[in-house]
């Protein structure tokens, strides 16, 4: 027996319909695309063709339909992978769904037990997962702060290598090699922290429990949030003005600011007008996305603008990491192999400048 669907619609991401098969089916294909039309109410087409064996002339093939809600635990209980139907982590996003699965709606469901109000079961999942990540936090201003304290140094670098980034490349190296500091100690908690990202992005655009949720000037959490209405459209960015995305968009601008003055090399044009560019670019990005999520992103922003503070100002000490890092440059030092590939490269490349200019 063979059984063909085309044109299956959809309700929305929020809900479904679904023709559960009591008995397996022997074999079958799927072919799925994906409607891009913003005007169309239909989210994908698929074409299904299903094969089971009948046992003899007359049989019966048990079915359920199922309509309702993309509710997790409802579609755990309804049949086999149809919790699956819940984007917690799809396609090349697959790997965060355990995080997903396991520890984000674990603690989201938690909250909720006790707390009646989604925004506020939001704001505890943010204190939660920052309280969870605060070591990574921790040493990535620590890293932060021990570039810092090597500016004035790389200053001077600037100045006796006289423009030649070969050379400010091979002389800052070796600082950092004999300060014993690492240049990629900030950025590696931050790569860490990139699962997370992706794995909330997924849960709030799925959660069904927040589709018409309000808190306090959003109507509905499951959309994004509408302070002013435009009346016409603004490419890439939309007809209103989300209030959330602009105050996440705002504190990210914030961080990106204390972020650069934290580096020590400010040579690089590109580098000096990111924290320009990327609000731009987040605000056209942010500006669609449901209002739990925009609110996350506000609410996680200003907790990293306060930890900035109080860790610089209360619990890093800078004259300590100073005074450290004078004393690790009379120990002695063994250089990592890739940093004398490092090196041996950027000396090659010196070499071969300096050769061309010759000729």
């Amino acid at each position: 027996m063979k059984n063909r669907s085309s044109g299956y619609r959809l309700f929305s991401n929020f809900f479904n319909r679904s023709l559960i098969a009591k008995n397996n089916f022997s074999g079958g294909d799927i072919q799925w695309r994906r409607e891009v039309s913003d005007t169309s109410y239909m989210l994908g087409i698929a074409d299904v063709h299903l094969q089971t064996k009948l046992p003899g002339a007359a049989a019966t093939l048990n079915f359920q339909w199922y309509f309702g809600p993309n509710d997790y635990h409802i579609l755990k209980e309804a049949g086999p992978n149809m919790d699956r139907i819940v984007d917690l982590g799809r396609d090349m996003y697959s790997f965060v769904r355990p995080i997903n699965t396991y520890i984000i709606m674990p603690v989201f469901n938690f909250f909720h037990k006790f707390v009646g109000s989604y925004g506020i079961v939001i704001l505890l999942l943010t204190l939660f997962i920052r309280l969870l990540t605060s070591p990574l936090v921790y040493s990535s201003y620590l890293s932060g702060a021990k570039m810092k304290a090597l500016r004035p140094e790389i200053d001077i670098l600037k100045k006796k290598t006289g423009g030649d980034q070969q050379q400010m490349g091979v002389e800052q190296m070796k600082l950092f090699r004999e300060a014993g500091v690492n240049p990629l100690g900030g950025c590696i908690p931050a790569l860490l922290q990139i699962p997370i990202f992706f794995a909330l992005f997924s849960f709030f655009n799925s959660n069904v429990a927040l589709r018409g949720q309000p808190f306090l000037w959003a109507h509905d959490l499951s959309i994004y949030d509408v302070v002013v209405k435009l009346g016409f459209t603004i490419p890439a960015y939309g007809d209103h003005i989300s209030l959330f995305a602009t105050l996440a968009v705002i504190t990210s601008f914030l961080i990106s600011l204390y972020g650069m003055s934290m580096t020590p090399d400010q040579s690089n044009p590109a580098m000096k007008y990111m924290p320009y560019i990327m609000p731009v670019m987040l605000l056209l990005f942010f500006n669609r996305l449901p209002a739990a999520l925009t609110w996350y992103y506000t609410v996680s922003n200003l907790i990293t603008l306060i930890l900035q503070f109080v860790i610089q100002n209360y619990i890093i000490d800078h004259d300590k990491i100073l005074t450290k890092l004078q004393a690790n440059r009379t120990k002695p030092k063994t250089k990592p192999k890739w940093q004398e590939r490092f090196e041996q490269m950027q000396e090659a490349q010196k070499k071969i400048q300096q050769s061309k200019g010759k000729s």
